[in-house]
């Protein structure tokens, strides 16, 4: 079976770089992969894209060495074996609460007899080798949000889940869980708090911290303070701020 990247470069002690999709549209999901991110997530949850629009995204990454990460809409065994039968090498999970939620997001990407995600890798096959169910169970990357009360209440028991291979912060709705505004990059003492307390219990149970950012200077302190991946920029994200950088030059020079 073709090798996880980020499986091996975790494994390697080296932190992950990984780009954001939140257009649905399969030459962008091309043009973003070849960038040099090491993954790069198809937004599901909060991005355009439906599940008619994901396997040609998956296709235009699986051209390049990127990883193929899928976000979910929600802890649904059908969606997330479905993303993962069409080539998806890592799921990122949102609004886990409890241990059982965690549990149940791991069982629904192993196969049997260690989860319940049904045989039928229809894509999946052709992009990771014919190796790939008896392979898959060890380099498919689970990732459980942890934002909400509920979950930063029940921390050390997802954390705890057995299968999974690591916690991703969500900024915006773990500002909500605290009682801040949501917004990027936050740098109040209590967020930034809580988001150690994230890494460093996900640390204490030998699985990875994942943070999402927006700029590379907020990146670059994720990874001084020890996360284990982060989250740059996305393609809508950098389409913009491309466009103000060129509106606003060109009003300064006439």
């Amino acid at each position: 079976m073709r090798p996880n990247r980020i499986k091996q470069m975790w494994r390697d002690g080296r932190w992950v770089t990984m780009g954001w999709l939140s257009v649905s549209h399969g030459f962008t999901a091309e043009v973003m992969a070849r960038q040099g991110f090491d993954a790069l997530v198809v937004d599901m949850q909060h991005g355009t894209t439906d599940m008619s629009d994901l396997w040609p995204m998956l296709q235009a990454i699986s051209q390049t060495d990127t990883v193929p990460v899928v976000r979910v809409p929600w802890n649904d065994p059908a969606t997330i074996l479905k993303a993962l039968d069409l080539g998806a090498y890592a799921i990122i999970v949102p609004l886990i609460n409890t241990a059982e939620d965690a549990a149940k997001a791991v069982a629904a990407c192993r196969y049997p007899p260690v989860g319940m995600r049904s045989s039928g890798p229809v894509r999946a096959v052709h992009y990771g080798g014919a190796d790939y169910v008896a392979k898959a169970n060890d380099e498919i990357v689970v990732m459980a949000m942890v934002e909400t009360k509920e979950g930063l209440a029940n921390l050390d028991a997802i954390c705890a889940t057995p299968g999974l291979d690591a916690v991703y912060i969500g900024p915006a709705d773990l500002s909500f869980a605290l009682g801040l505004p949501p917004g990027p990059d936050k740098t109040d003492p209590v967020h930034v708090a809580a988001c150690d307390k994230i890494r460093d219990t996900a640390h204490t149970h030998g699985i990875k911290a994942c943070m999402h950012c927006a700029s590379a200077a907020f990146a670059a302190g994720a990874v001084k303070r020890g996360f284990d991946l982060i989250m740059l920029t996305s393609d809508l994200a950098s389409m913009i701020a491309g466009v103000r950088r060129q509106l606003d030059e060109l009003k300064t020079l006439v």
